[in-house]
C-alpha cells in the first residue's frame, strides 16, 4: 500500500487551480494526490530499477466531501491487480471527519527513455 498526505492550501483550491469557484480542495488536486499515493505503493518494486516507471493512463474518482483550507487529507492506494504491465489499484482518500473520495486508478510500466522519446 503507498500513502501520500496533503495540508490544504489556498492553492490547492477549486478557486485558485481553476476547476470551480469555491475556496475548497480542487478535485484535480485530489486526485493528484491520489496517483502520489499510487506511485508510493510500487516504489522499489518495479523490474529494471530507475530506468522503469509507471505512467497514469486512467482514473476513475468519485469526490465526496469538501475539504476546506487547513484540513489534512491522506490518500491511500492498494495495488489490486497486475496485468502483463498494467498495474490497477483501488484509491481512497480521508479526513478527519471520514472518507473524502474514492476509485480507482490503472498505471503502466513503461521504460523510462522510450517513453520520454515518445513525447509530442
Amino acid at each position: 500500500m503507498g500513502q501520500a498526505t496533503l495540508e490544504v492550501r489556498p492553492e490547492d483550491t477549486a478557486e485558485s487551480l481553476g476547476s470551480g469557484d469555491v475556496a475548497v480542495l480542487a478535485t484535480p488536486r485530489l486526485v493528484a494526490l491520489c496517483e502520489e499515493a499510487s506511485c508510493r505503493a510500487v516504489d522499489g518494486r518495479l523490474p529494471g530499477g530507475s530506468s522503469h516507471t509507471t505512467v497514469g493512463v486512467r482514473v476513475q474518482f468519485d469526490h465526496l466531501a469538501p475539504v476546506k483550507v487547513g484540513s489534512e487529507v491522506v490518500a491511500e492506494a492498494t495495488l489490486e491487480r497486475v496485468e502483463g504491465r498494467r498495474l490497477v489499484f483501488t484509491i481512497s482518500a480521508s479526513d478527519a471527519s471520514g472518507l473524502v473520495g474514492c476509485g480507482r486508478v490503472t498505471r503502466v510500466v513503461v521504460e523510462r527513455d522510450a517513453f520520454l522519446a515518445k513525447a509530442r
